[in-house]
């Protein structure tokens, strides 16, 4: 009977052939080597979704997809743009909070992410999402929020409005982007220090938000400069105030809430996120190509042509940003709730 030897692996093989001195410095090299599930090396080796949790035609949507379309180009695979608006952007934040930590899955996002959170807290609910589960990328832009009224509006001024809402506590109204979203913060912000009450109007995003002052059915609202920008050059709406610390050189007229003697400030400003636990050499990739495109002759023209300054950070700076932006938002929404109980 003919017995059939098993024969040694290739990896063994050329272990016995090899001087011993050899033989440990193959089998270290070996054990060093990088295993095949790093292929992050390679990433992306399929397309990336971007979760815009806000509708089409919004800030967040209006800053991402040319940065989408410039990071094509660098990391070969396309940039897919999803829209998940609802609950001012809780449901979109949630389901990108679901996906899977390895790059091809990111949330462009405004101030609810900071905002949220603290709502949550407020009421003792169950977050939709949590702020540790993202790690931030960049931040691409930082606006001051302005306050647009609809041409029909009888007063003139911050002044005049104050004292019109004094008038008729309750009854002008303002729309916003969603209950607690990044436009109706800054209204209560701003009708707190004024000591008048304003009646709210919500809408699933900015686009709407705006259609409802352009059609009459709200008499103002915090808008982003990018979004109302089209709607001031065409004389549709008109730049009252800024919630900025200084004018924005875009509507140089418009005094800042401050100058108008209320001291608050509130910035619209998009940012990128991965989900925690995404593999670093995904994240630097990730951070590499933002950061290239970021300060792109291409992406600066883009965003000029809808008055956005990039105000880009890289994810440390953002971070620290983030950070100091939610301790503003948690007193904000706290004084809030206080002043509307």
């Amino acid at each position: 009977m003919i017995q059939i030897r098993k024969p040694h692996s290739v990896r063994s093989l050329s272990l016995i052939a090899l001087p011993p001195l050899v033989a440990v410095l193959a089998a270290a090299l070996a054990a060093s080597a990088p295993a095949p599930a790093m292929a992050q090396d390679n990433f992306p080796t399929r397309p990336v979704t971007i979760i815009v949790p806000f509708p089409p035609g919004g800030g967040a949507d209006l800053a991402m997809r040319p940065l989408a379309a410039q990071m094509e180009k660098l990391l070969k695979q396309p940039m897919l743009i999803v829209n998940r608006p609802g609950a001012a952007g809780a449901l979109g934040m949630a389901a990108a909070a679901a996906a899977k930590p390895d790059g091809y899955t990111l949330l462009a996002t405004l101030p609810s992410y900071n905002i949220l959170p603290e709502v949550d807290a407020l009421f003792k609910k169950a977050p939709a999402f949590t702020r540790e589960q993202f790690l931030p990328i960049a931040r691409l832009t930082a606006d001051p929020s302005i306050l647009v009224a609809n041409p029909a509006a009888q007063w003139k001024s911050v002044k005049e409005l104050v004292a019109a809402a004094r008038r008729l506590p309750g009854e002008m109204m303002y729309s916003h982007s969603g209950v607690y979203g990044p436009s109706h913060i800054p209204m209560e912000m701003f009708a707190n220090a004024a000591g008048i009450r304003l009646q709210d109007v919500p809408y699933v995003g900015g686009a709407p938000a705006m259609t409802a002052v352009l059609a009459g059915h709200a008499t103002m609202w915090s808008s982003p400069p990018a979004l109302a920008a089209p709607y001031v050059r065409a004389g549709k709406v008109r730049v009252f105030a800024t919630w900025g610390a200084e004018r924005n050189p875009m509507f140089p007229e418009a005094p800042t809430l401050i100058e108008s003697g209320y001291n608050v400030e509130f910035y619209f400003w998009v940012g990128l996120f991965a989900l925690r636990g995404t593999p670093d050499a995904v994240v630097r990739q990730l951070r590499d190509a933002v950061r290239q495109v970021a300060s792109g002759e291409d992406y600066r023209t883009a965003m000029s042509k809808v008055l956005t300054p990039v105000a880009y950070l890289d994810s440390p700076e953002f971070q620290k940003f983030l950070e100091a932006d939610a301790r503003r938002i948690g007193e904000a929404v706290r004084t809030m709730r206080k002043f509307t109980q």
